[in-house]
């Protein structure tokens, strides 16, 4: 198998964010253009609207008070009041379109996300735990949805904002806006250079994240085995040990970013002081240009010139841990799909079951080949039973077949036709696939019958379900075939969820069966049952078997027994047993 990574060592992502990455990030709001171009108008007209209130209050300041116009003033007063419900308005707006449009846009991600995961080949589930691949689809995605929510168009809207506030500095003292500048400059250099080590920590926070969450979903799954092996000790353990390897991650962010806050308010102390300082300057030596009214305006508008200054550096530091999210959301949805339909490829039509494998080679990990320049032809209708030791490449067999996996060399054909070659959706209809360990969806059992054919009426899954014998336990379940079954058919015995899966597979009615170990969970007296079912079942069907019980196989066509990454024996039952080699031995055994 390809090499794993588990729940204590840290996904290393080789490709980094950069400026084409978020411009993709863009690209999932570009559909909704028209409510962000509506936001934005909202936001710069709420921002010239707060433009208006320091010129309003100069007005009190330097007029309505000196010449105690108290009609004057009351409008004045009136009219602030009235541009502060206004821009309390525009506000409410903006963030309710905002919020729809921003889950909006996490949905198609999250959708994209899960849509490239039912593409993805085997090899991507073998080399990464179930919680770590879970992690990307609900957490990381949802800590982008704030992002899209607020921070994307916020990050605009207070640009702007700067860039009108500084308009209307200008407008009342260019010497004023000089000193702010001064101090704003080496300011932002240094939250950029916090923002950089912000986001090598969140991306290392992140790792240990998905750790704790591979480890948590793996004991969830095993809780059995936990419970039956006094596990639960150890487990604690390795959980604080995940954990705290976590807490430890986030306080080094939580240190780092507390840097952001006092960095803002020294710098921004030193500006206050200096615009006073300055403007006490060039009043005392009688400056034309400066005066009472004009020095309380401008505070007003550094006022507001300092909220989104302070803003945009929170936003700053929230895009280092968007930026790490990004890394793994984008990984996984960049992942190559290595096994996909061919340009041209064709559709599996009138299968009559002819399958060859044509000097195959094949390995799950450079270097380490598991099978070797391997022939088998089978005929139409014929039954091939696959038997050997543990890891010889039984179901690597049946997985090249049906293109889980693909050969590093020669070729698989069914009737002469490269599976490489074949459409995915026609291949995997016609070959049917039935593991040793039975999946049971959330739903009832007409539903999970119904798996194998989504077209198929009531009346077919019922009588694919008495073909193999499972209609006599159904009947018994308070609503029979409407019973609700619970995740993984929690509540039905081994084998049970086996002969559910076996309905299926009789309702898919493929060309070429696959049975992996598929009577391994099942009891004596119930196999007898569905072996007769499988003499009618497989009738002029091409079957491939990999079986331990060596009952279930006698009655097979020709017995391959694959060791030393080939065929060692092959032959029926009794040839075999002639020989008295290896299969024979087998059987001494069992």
């Amino acid at each position: 198998m390809a090499k794993r990574n588990t729940y204590f060592q840290d996904e290393v992502i080789e490709r980094k964010i950069d400026i084409k990455q978020l411009a993709r990030v863009v690209r999932y709001a570009f559909p909704y253009k028209q409510y962000f171009i509506m936001v934005a108008f909202l936001m710069v007209l709420a921002s010239l609207l707060a433009m208006v209130t320091p010129l309003l209050l100069k007005q009190i300041i330097n007029v309505a008070v000196p010449s105690e116009n108290f009609r004057m003033l009351t409008f004045l007063i009136l009219g602030m009041a009235a541009l502060a419900l206004t821009e309390i308005g525009i506000n409410f707006a903006h963030q309710r379109i905002m919020g729809r449009v921003g889950h909006d846009i996490i949905a198609n991600v999250r959708r994209d996300v899960f849509y490239k995961l039912q593409e993805l080949p085997f090899d991507y589930f073998d080399s990464m735990p179930n919680g770590k691949i879970v992690v990307r689809v609900t957490e990381y995605v949802n800590d982008l949805a704030n992002f899209f929510t607020n921070s994307l168009l916020m990050l605009l809207s207070y640009a702007a904002k700067l860039l009108i506030v500084t308009f209307f500095m200008l407008g009342l003292s260019p010497q004023l806006t000089g000193v702010v500048y001064i101090i704003v400059l080496p300011m932002v250099t240094i939250i950029f250079f916090l923002r950089y080590s912000l986001r090598k920590l969140f991306s290392g926070h992140r790792a240990k994240v998905s750790n704790r969450t591979a480890f948590l979903i793996e004991t969830i799954m095993g809780e059995k085995i936990v419970k039956s092996y006094n596990r639960k000790e150890s487990s604690e353990q390795i959980y604080e040990e995940v954990h705290d390897a976590s807490v430890k991650q986030y306080l080094k962010i939580v240190h780092r970013g507390e840097l952001n806050t006092p960095v803002v308010e020294t710098f921004w102390n030193i500006g206050t002081v200096a615009l006073y300082g300055t403007a006490l300057f060039l009043i005392l030596n009688g400056s034309s240009t400066m005066d009472a009214g004009i020095a309380v305006a401008f505070t007003s508008y550094m006022t507001q010139f300092s909220g989104p200054l302070t803003q945009l550096a929170q936003i700053i530091q929230q895009l280092a841990q968007v930026s790490s999210n990004l890394e793994r959301v984008f990984d996984t949805i960049d992942y190559p799909v290595s096994i996909h339909n061919e340009e041209n490829c064709r559709n599996l039509e009138h299968v009559q079951g002819k399958v060859d494998f044509n000097d195959v080679t094949f390995s799950y990990d450079d270097g380490v080949n598991i099978l070797e320049h391997f022939d088998l032809h089978v005929k139409p209708g014929e039954t091939i039973a696959l038997v050997g030791p543990t890891g010889a490449g039984k179901t690597t067999v049946i997985n090249m077949l049906t293109r889980f996996y693909d050969v590093k060399e020669g070729s698989v054909t069914i009737d002469d036709v490269n599976v490489k070659e074949a459409s995915l959706t026609s291949l995997r209809r016609e070959v049917g696939v039935l593991m040793q360990e039975p999946f049971i969806f959330k739903g009832t059992i007409l539903e999970n019958i119904r798996y194998g054919k989504v077209d198929a009426t009531d009346e077919e899954c019922i009588a694919a379900a008495k073909t193999i014998f499972a209609d006599e336990f159904i009947c018994k379940l308070t609503d029979g075939y409407n019973h609700v079954l619970e995740e993984r058919g929690l509540g039905l015995s081994a084998g049970e969820r086996q002969l559910l899966s076996f309905a299926r597979i009789i309702l898919k009615n493929p060309s070429v069966v696959i049975l992996d170990e598929a009577t391994s969970s099942i009891d004596t007296e119930t196999e007898a049952l569905i072996q007769q079912a499988l003499n009618v079942i497989l009738k002029d069907k091409t079957a491939f078997m990999v079986a331990h019980r060596l009952s279930t196989i006698r009655s097979a066509d020709r017995i391959l027994y694959i060791t030393n990454k080939g065929i060692a024996e092959q032959g029926s039952h009794e040839e075999l047993m002639e020989l008295k080699g290896l299969y024979y031995a087998l059987n001494q055994k069992a």
